[in-house]
C-alpha cells in the first residue's frame, strides 16, 4: 500500500453544526444581564470580498470571528440578523452570479447553507435591496439595533419608506461577544482538540525532519505541509521557525537562515481548524542532543511550566500562575549561577532581572484567535512583570489558556546594560557568557481551564528525552 500524504490514523474532526444558535442566545442574554435592552435585533456583517491591489484576483478572506461565532458561515459578503424577542436569525449569502460561476463554480446555495448552519432562515443579499427587508426586520416592539461600530454600513435601514427607523446601539455588542467567546462549549473545545491534534502531527514531522534540512525555510513548510494535508489549511499565526539566537526574538518572522552552526530552533506554530487556533512551541537541538547549557535551561523552562500548571483550576488568578513561574525562573537561574547567589530569591525578583530574561506574560486565552479576546490586558500597567500579560483577573472553567514560559537571551537590552553596569550585583557576566548561544528555549501548550485542574489540549511531548529522540527518529 503506498505512503499517503495525510495521516490516516488522526482522528476526524468533530460531527454535527457549530453551536451559532446557542451562541447568539447567550450574547442576547449577556447584553440584557449587563443593563442593556431584552429586544431588539443583533445585525452583523461579514467579511466583504476585497481585491489585490492593481490586480484582478481576490485578497486572502479571512472571516470577522464575531460574525463567525453568531453564524458559523465562513463565507465573504454575508450578513446576519438575531431577532432577539422572536428568538429567529437569519442569514444572508451572495446570490448566484452566471459569470463567478463560470470561473469559481457553483456557491452555497440558501437550501444548502440552512443545512449546513445552525440558522433559522437563509436568504441572498438580493433582499437587503428591498424596502420590505427592514420593515419586516425592524417591527414596532424592535426598535434597537445592536451593532458593532465601524463594521456595519446601515445605510438600508435609512430608506424613507421604513416607518420603523431603529435606536442604533454601538457599544454593547463587541463586549458581548467578546466576554461570552472566554468560555468554550463541548463544540469549540472540540474544535480546539482537533486543531491541536493536527498541529501536534506537524510539530512531530518536523522534529522528525531536521537532519534533513538545512535552513528554517524548510521545517516551517514542513509544518504547513502536514498542517494542510490534514484539514488545516489556514495556520492560527505565522510560523516562529528561529534558529539559534533568532530565538531570543519573541516572534521572529524571518524563517529564513540557514541552520548552520546553530545549536537549537525554536518552532512556535499551530493551525487554524474552522476558525479555531492551536498555539504550540517546542524547542529542539538541531544535531538531536541538547548541550550541558542548553538542557539546563530546557529542564528550568519545563519545571517553570509545570510549576505553573499546578495552580491551573478555575477561579485561579492568572498573575499568580505568571509570577510563580517568575520565582522559579529566578531561582534556576541562580541555582545555575548566572545570578548572583548571595542574594535571597525575593531581592532578585524586587530587581527585576527576570523580566529580562522571561519579558512576555505566561499565556492568553486562545480560540478563534490567537490572543483571543476577554482577557483584560492592561498594556500601560507600570509593573514590567504585568506590563505584557495578556490575560488579567480570575481564569474561569472551559476556559482554554497557553501556558508558554521561556527563557531568552536576548543581546538587546542586556549586553548594553550589563556594559553600563545596570546588573552589576545580580547578574555574574562570566557564567552568562557560556548561555548567549543557547537563543532561547519556549515551550508552550494549549490548557483547557477545568473545575477541579486542567486537561492538556497538546499532543506532542515536550519531556526532553522524547524531544531528542524525535529528532534523532526514535
Amino acid at each position: 500500500m503506498p505512503k499517503t500524504i495525510a495521516n490516516p490514523r488522526l482522528p476526524p474532526p468533530p460531527p454535527g453544526k457549530y453551536p451559532a444558535k446557542a451562541h447568539a442566545k447567550r450574547v442576547a442574554k449577556y447584553i440584557a444581564d449587563n443593563g442593556g435592552p431584552t429586544g431588539g435585533v443583533i445585525w452583523l456583517e461579514g467579511r466583504r470580498t476585497a481585491m489585490v491591489e492593481d490586480d484582478d484576483q481576490a485578497m486572502h478572506f479571512r472571516q470577522r470571528r464575531h460574525f463567525f461565532y453568531l453564524t458559523g458561515c465562513d463565507l465573504p459578503d454575508c450578513y446576519f440578523a438575531y431577532d432577539i424577542a422572536a428568538d429567529t436569525s437569519t442569514l444572508w449569502i451572495p446570490p448566484v452570479d452566471p459569470e463567478s460561476v463560470m470561473w469559481a463554480g457553483m456557491p452555497l446555495l440558501p437550501d444548502q447553507a440552512l443545512a449546513n448552519f445552525d440558522i433559522d432562515n437563509v436568504k441572498t443579499t438580493d433582499d437587503l435591496k428591498s424596502d420590505n427587508f427592514a420593515i419586516g426586520l425592524l417591527r414596532k416592539e424592535n426598535k434597537a439595533l445592536l451593532v458593532i461600530e465601524d463594521r456595519a454600513d446601515l445605510a438600508i435601514f435609512s430608506s424613507p419608506n421604513t416607518y420603523a427607523h431603529p435606536t442604533i446601539e454601538t457599544t454593547l455588542l463587541r463586549p458581548a461577544i467578546e466576554n461570552c467567546r472566554v468560555v468554550k462549549d463541548e463544540y469549540e473545545i472540540a474544535l480546539i482538540r482537533h486543531a491541536n491534534i493536527i498541529s501536534s502531527y506537524a510539530h512531530e514531522q518536523v522534529l522528525a525532519s531536521v537532519h534533513a534540512a538545512s535552513n528554517e525555510r524548510e521545517l516551517n513548510a514542513v509544518f504547513v505541509m502536514h498542517c494542510h494535508a490534514n484539514g488545516c489549511r489556514e495556520q492560527a499565526y505565522g510560523c516562529i521557525c528561529a534558529s539559534g539566537p533568532h530565538a531570543s526574538t519573541l516572534h521572529y518572522v524571518h524563517n529564513d537562515d540557514s541552520l548552520h552552526g546553530k545549536l537549537n530552533l525554536l518552532l512556535d506554530a499551530g493551525g487554524e481548524y474552522s476558525c479555531y487556533c492551536a498555539d504550540i512551541t517546542r524547542t529542539f537541538p538541531l544535531n538531536g542532543r541538547f548541550t550541558e547549557e542548553s538542557k539546563e535551561i530546557y529542564t528550568l523552562v519545563l519545571k517553570m511550566q509545570s510549576e505553573a500548571m499546578s495552580l491551573i483550576k478555575a477561579g485561579v488568578r492568572w498573575e499568580d500562575c505568571h509570577m510563580l513561574a517568575h520565582r522559579v525562573a529566578a531561582e534556576g537561574l541562580q541555582k545555575l549561577g548566572i545570578l548572583d547567589q548571595k542574594l535571597s530569591i525575593d531581592d532578585i525578583l524586587k530587581s527585576q532581572i527576570t523580566t529580562r530574561f522571561f519579558p512576555h506574560g505566561l499565556g492568553h486565552y486562545l480560540g478563534m484567535d490567537t490572543h483571543d479576546t476577554g482577557g483584560n490586558a492592561n498594556y500601560s500597567d507600570p509593573d514590567p512583570y504585568l506590563a505584557y500579560l495578556r490575560v488579567r483577573g480570575t481564569v474561569p472553567a472551559c476556559a482554554v489558556i497557553t501556558n508558554e514560559p521561556g527563557i531568552y537571551f536576548r543581546e538587546f537590552p542586556l549586553r548594553q546594560e550589563l556594559a553600563d553596569g545596570k546588573w552589576k550585583s545580580v547578574v555574574d557576566e562570566s557564567v552568562l557568557e557560556r548561555y548567549w548561544t543557547v537563543g532561547g528555549v519556549r515551550i508552550e501548550d494549549d490548557i483547557l481551564v477545568t473545575e477541579s485542574g486542567y486537561e492538556n489540549l497538546t499532543t506532542v511531548s515536550s519531556s526532553l528525552e522524547a524531544v531528542e529522540g524525535m529528532v534523532n527518529g526514535v
